[in-house]
Order: structure tokens, then C-alpha cells, then sequence
């Protein structure tokens, strides 16, 4: 059976941080009628509930202003680019043989102008925001495993927020942590990755070295 490497997208494969964050400020100004901008916004707010940094804000109905201007805000806001080495590790990793699949918070229909084609050609399967309960729950990992055909023991899944090593345990499946994403490396230690990685050059085949089931040699690498 083939072993299978599964991602989160934002902070992993996508660096959309900025994005994000000008996206908040904007609806943020749009709604009050004054400038804020993403030095305005909470510590957190790149972690946080979109609902809750902008309630804290002092938005008014704050879901209902995202279900009308996210996405366009979204769509349109500069800074959302692949990391570095994210599309050749998934490039090896298809070269290997290894199965790939994106398990994200993000809506299906936002996929097609976050992630350039040529990543989505090397994703196996998608598993988004509507097709499973949301992470922390493990049920969008364990549903892209039934896809694959693949063991809890034979995958890894690369994140970058306590949520994500959350769920990966919750399905059996052996957690890494992205340090270069959104929580740090000590958030995600304490949340149980196994390994935490700081460059986003380590995305390839080598990341299902840290499996318990892993040859030792392979591990020692």
C-alpha cells in the first residue's frame, strides 16, 4: 500500500497571511467608516475566527458581512503566493510514488484562485470545508485516508496550528509541524507534533521518514 503525505494549505503550501490580514482590515473599514489596517488588528487575528476579530473590532454582524465581501476581498487582497519549495516537494513526491492530499478550512470553490493549477494537478484529493466536520475534528483527515486507500499508520500530515496536530492524532495519523506557518514551533510542540520543521524546503518525500513505521535508517536520515 502507498504511504500518503496530507497538508493544511494556509501557512503550509499557500502563504496567505498578509492576505488575510488585509482582508480583516478592509471589511473592518468598510463597515466602521474608518481606516484600519492589519497593524490595527489583534496578535492573533491570523489564527483566530474571522467572526471574532472583527466582532472584537466592534464590527456589527460581523457573519453576515463575510458571507457578502470575503471572498471578493479575498480574491483580490496582494500577498498570497506558494512557499518556497512547496511545489517542487510536491513534485517529488508524485515522482516517489506518494500519494498527496489537502485536508483545508477553506471552502471547495475558493481553491481555484488560491492555488495554482500545477499544485492542485498534484493533489490526489481535496477534502474541504463542507465535505467534513473541520479540524480539529478528525474526520477531514480520516475521509481523505478513505479515499486514498491508505492506513492512519502509512500517513503524515503537515500543519501549522495546534488544531492540525490535534486532528492528525485524533485519526492515528503522525503529526508534523510547519514552523513557518501561522502558530510557531513551541504551539505545536505542546499540541503533539512529532517533529516540528522550520523551511518549507523539507516538503518532499522525507517527511514520511518521521512515521513510527518508518524504517530506522530511514528515521536516522
Amino acid at each position: 500500500m502507498s504511504p500518503a503525505v496530507l497538508f493544511d494549505m494556509d501557512g503550509v503550501l499557500l502563504d496567505s497571511r498578509n492576505a488575510v490580514l488585509a482582508t480583516l482590515a478592509g471589511i473592518a473599514t468598510a463597515s466602521l467608516g474608518r481606516r484600519i489596517t492589519p497593524a490595527d488588528l489583534p496578535p492573533h487575528a491570523a489564527t483566530t475566527p474571522r467572526v471574532e476579530v472583527l466582532a472584537g473590532l466592534g464590527v456589527p454582524h460581523p457573519d453576515e458581512l463575510c458571507e457578502v465581501w470575503w471572498d471578493a476581498a479575498l480574491a483580490t487582497a496582494a500577498g498570497t503566493e506558494l512557499f518556497p519549495g512547496a511545489l517542487d516537494g510536491l513534485m517529488a513526491l508524485r515522482d516517489e510514488g506518494t500519494a498527496t492530499g489537502l485536508v483545508t478550512l477553506q471552502p471547495r470553490n475558493r481553491l481555484s484562485w488560491l492555488l495554482p493549477p500545477a499544485v492542485l494537478a498534484l493533489l490526489d484529493v481535496t477534502v474541504c470545508r463542507e465535505d467534513a466536520e473541520p479540524k480539529p475534528a478528525p474526520d477531514g483527515i480520516q475521509l481523505a485516508l478513505d479515499r486514498l486507500g491508505v492506513t492512519p499508520a502509512e500517513a503524515v500530515f503537515l500543519g501549522d496550528t495546534p488544531g492540525d496536530m490535534r486532528a492528525a492524532l485524533a485519526a492515528g495519523v503522525t503529526p508534523i509541524g510547519a514552523g513557518w506557518g501561522y502558530a510557531g514551533g513551541q504551539a505545536l510542540r505542546d499540541a503533539g507534533a512529532v517533529v516540528v520543521l522550520h523551511d518549507p524546503g523539507w516538503i518532499g518525500p522525507g517527511l514520511l521518514y518521521h512515521r513510527p513505521t518508518a524504517p530506522a535508517t530511514a528515521r536516522s536520515r
